[in-house]
């Protein structure tokens, strides 16, 4: 991996950990990747599948912000 990459990851981690909101907010969205991860394993047209839950990303990013 990329030693600039790792540490710009590095540091993001930081930033979350240090703010309970935040923390709070990328465990749902961790939890959210993984309902996703399992509906895409689970469906018998894995590329449509990946292509709703793209969709259903996309629509809560919009909602949210």
């Amino acid at each position: 991996m990329n030693p600039l990459f790792a540490g710009l990851i590095r540091m993001g981690a930081r930033k979350l950990a240090a703010n309970p909101k935040m923390r709070a907010k990328s465990a749902r969205a961790a939890r959210a990747a993984l309902d996703e991860a399992r509906r895409i394993a689970r469906a018998d047209d894995r590329p449509r599948a990946a292509g709703q839950a793209v969709r259903r990303v996309l629509n809560r990013l919009r909602d949210d912000g």
